[in-house]
């Protein structure tokens, strides 16, 4: 009994329709990402949960008035409002910070999101992505709130990733996007200035 089977041209036409459908909803992904929790940095839980990283990382750290780790005495538990920890974290700049990047992150995400009509806009996004994106995974390394702490038990330090490790670890996805992106639309800017040049001859 003979099954008919698609050919591998219809495959790959299949394929790159994937593809390209892929590529836009990675861009769309991205803008989702960004956009909601960029927008989330004005509310005081998601202020005071980035505290740590910043705190403690030596690209960041002096966004903040005060010495890391101090912070760890006023942390707020998320939903949790406590009067003498949110005068500390407005004494710090923790507010003022969380604002900023907040608005630099949903401009990122709208960046990306414009590529989908402007490649040019969509490629400072994508290595705003990247270059972003770099600087979060770099709390592995400067954050110890990203590892399981040795509180008695036998799973702690490297591997373990704590919350806060797994939520970083996500952004090599993110980052690998951006790479995509940045790709994708350095070959369609080329491609433009090639039929450019070829409608003046």
């Amino acid at each position: 009994m003979n099954t008919a089977y698609p050919s591998p041209d219809t495959i790959i036409a299949y394929g790159k329709t994937i593809r390209r459908a892929g590529i836009g909803f990675m861009r769309i992904a991205i803008f989702i990402i960004f956009a909601w929790i960029g927008s989330l940095k004005i509310c005081q839980y998601e202020a005071d949960g980035i505290v740590p990283f910043v705190a403690n990382s030596p690209m960041m750290s002096f966004f903040y008035n005060k010495e890391a780790p101090e912070y760890k005495r006023y942390m707020n538990k998320e939903g949790a409002v406590v009067p003498e920890n949110i005068d500390w974290h407005k004494r710090n700049n923790t507010y003022g910070f969380s604002y900023g990047l907040g608005a630099l992150i949903v401009t990122i995400g709208t960046l990306v999101l414009l590529g989908l009509f402007f490649p040019k806009i969509g490629l400072a996004g994508d290595t705003l992505v990247i270059i972003m994106s770099m600087g979060t995974l770099s709390f592995l390394i400067t954050t110890p709130e990203t590892w399981v702490p040795n509180l008695g038990g036998p799973d702690h330090g490297f591997p373990y990733l704590s919350g806060a490790g797994r939520l970083v670890i996500k952004d090599i996805a993110i980052m690998a996007g951006g790479f995509i992106l940045l790709g994708t639309d350095l070959v369609r800017i080329a491609r433009r200035k090639k039929l450019a040049d070829a409608n003046k001859k």
